[in-house]
C-alpha cells in the first residue's frame, strides 16, 4: 500500500503539474461536494416538518450535552477505529453495509424519542466513520494508522446541510499531523462543534418517539451518504497532493468551486 503520508515539496525538484487527466479530476470532486451536499438537503426537506417540531421539543441547555456527545462519540469512534477491522469487523466493508448498519441504528435510536436517540449517537458515528476509513482505504491510505484516522476525523469537520457550512476544510488537508494525544484531542475540539450541528438536526428527526424511527433511519442514511461523499473529496485530493503537490491541486479546487459557485471552506 502506498505511503499515506504526504511528500514534502522540493524547490529544486517541483512537483508535475496538473495535466488535462487531474484537472478532470479536481473538477470531479468539486462536483462531488456539491451533489453531496443535495443529498442531504434532500433528506432534511423530506423530514422537514418533524425535524422543526423536533427542534421545539430540544430544551436550549440539551445543546451542551450535544456538544459534549459529539466529542465523546468522536472519540470513541477513532479508539475503536483502530482495533475494529478484523473479525465481525471485517465483514462491514461496503458502503451498502455501512448504510444498512446505519439505518437500523437511527430507527432503534428513533423509538424513544430524545433519551434513546441520545443513547444510540455513538453508534451511528461509528458506523458512519468505519465508512469514512473504507473511503481512505479505496484511496491509497492505512485505514488503521493513527495518521489515516486522524484525517477520517477532519471529515467529519465538513459540517452539514446549513448555507455555507459545508464542504471540505482544506487549511490544512495537505498538512503532517503531529500524531500526539494533545494534537488528537486539539483535532476533536475543532471538528466537534460543526459535527454537533448536525446531530442536532438528527436528533430533532428523532425526538418525536415511534414517527422518529422513520426519521432516524432516514437521516442516518443522508448523513453516512454525505460523509462518505466528503470522505472522497477529502482523500481524494490527498491522493492528487502525493502527486502534484498541494499549491496546485488546492488552488484549482478552490478555482473550480468559485466559478461554479459552490461551497468554499478555507478555515
Amino acid at each position: 500500500m502506498p505511503d499515506p503520508v504526504m511528500k514534502l515539496v522540493n524547490p529544486d525538484n517541483p512537483p508535475p503539474a496538473l495535466d488535462d487527466a487531474a484537472r478532470a479530476a479536481v473538477a470531479a470532486l468539486a462536483l462531488r461536494q456539491r451533489r453531496a451536499r443535495g443529498v442531504v438537503m434532500t433528506a432534511i426537506t423530506f423530514v422537514g416538518g418533524q425535524v422543526e417540531d423536533g427542534m421545539k421539543m430540544i430544551p436550549k441547555g440539551l445543546r451542551d450535552q450535544i456538544d459534549r456527545a459529539a466529542r465523546l462519540a468522536l472519540e470513541k469512534s477513532y479508539d475503536l477505529a483502530g482495533r475494529s477491522r478484523g473479525g465481525i469487523g471485517a465483514r462491514i466493508a461496503s458502503d451498502r453495509a455501512h448504510k444498512v448498519l446505519a439505518a437500523i441504528s437511527g430507527a432503534i435510536g428513533g423509538l424513544g424519542g430524545l433519551p434513546t436517540a441520545l443513547a444510540e449517537l455513538p453508534v451511528a458515528t461509528t458506523v458512519i466513520f468505519r465508512a469514512v476509513q473504507r473511503v481512505a482505504a479505496e484511496h491509497g491510505e492505512d485505514p488503521a494508522s493513527a495518521e489515516t484516522r486522524m484525517e477520517c476525523l477532519r471529515v467529519f469537520g465538513a459540517g452539514g446541510p446549513g448555507e455555507g457550512d459545508d464542504g471540505i476544510d482544506t487549511t490544512f488537508i495537505g498538512a503532517r499531523l503531529s500524531l500526539t494525544g494533545p494534537a488528537l484531542h486539539a483535532l476533536i475540539a475543532r471538528v466537534a462543534p460543526r459535527f454537533a450541528t448536525v446531530l442536532a438536526q438528527k436528533l430533532a428527526a428523532q425526538a418525536v418517539p415511534v414517527l422518529g424511527a422513520a426519521a432516524g433511519a432516514g437521516t442516518n442514511l443522508a448523513f453516512t451518504d454525505y460523509y462518505v461523499e466528503m470522505a472522497h473529496v477529502h482523500f481524494g485530493l490527498r491522493r492528487l497532493i502525493r502527486t502534484h503537490g498541494e499549491d496546485q491541486v488546492l488552488d484549482h479546487f478552490h478555482k473550480v468551486l468559485a466559478e461554479g459557485r459552490l461551497p468554499v471552506n478555507r478555515a
